[in-house]
C-alpha cells in the first residue's frame, strides 16, 4: 500500500505524514491519495473531513486511519483499480539499477584509494 498526502491544512498534512511514514510515496507512484478536500474524478482519493460523506470523519486515531486505508486498498485491489504486481517488478528493477551503480562507485573509490597509496609510497 503506497500513500500520498495532499492536504490544505498544514497541521493535518504533518500529522498524516507522521502517522503514515512507512507508507508514504510520491503522487505518481501512490495507490491512495489522502486529501482534506473532496475530489470527484480521482478514484484514488481518500477524503478526510468532518462531513458525513467523508471516507474518514475527524477526529480519528492512527489505528482508525490505517484500518480505513487498508480497507480502501483491499477494495481497490478487488475492483481491479490497483495492480500490485507490476509495481513490485518495478521496485526490483530499480533495485538492480541501484545495485549496479553502487558496485561501479565502489570500484571507482577503490581505484582512487589505491592510486593515493601508490603515490604516497613512490615518493
Amino acid at each position: 500500500m503506497k500513500i500520498a498526502v495532499e492536504c490544505k491544512s498544514p497541521l493535518l498534512q504533518k500529522s498524516l505524514e507522521l502517522f503514515l511514514s512507512k507508507y508514504l510515496t510520491t503522487l505518481k507512484q501512490c495507490d491512495i491519495v489522502v486529501r482534506d478536500e473532496a475530489c470527484l474524478n480521482d478514484s484514488r482519493c481518500f477524503y478526510i473531513s468532518c462531513d458525513n460523506n467523508a471516507d474518514l470523519i475527524k477526529p480519528f486515531s492512527k489505528s482508525q486511519l490505517i484500518l480505513a486505508l487498508e480497507n480502501r486498498y483491499k477494495s481497490s485491489v478487488v475492483k481491479g483499480l490497483i495492480a500490485s504486481e507490476p509495481k513490485i517488478e518495478e521496485e526490483h528493477m530499480n533495485f538492480d539499477i541501484l545495485e549496479k551503480r553502487i558496485e561501479y562507485l565502489t570500484k571507482e573509490y577503490q581505484q582512487n584509494i589505491l592510486k593515493s597509496i601508490r603515490a604516497f609510497y613512490e615518493k
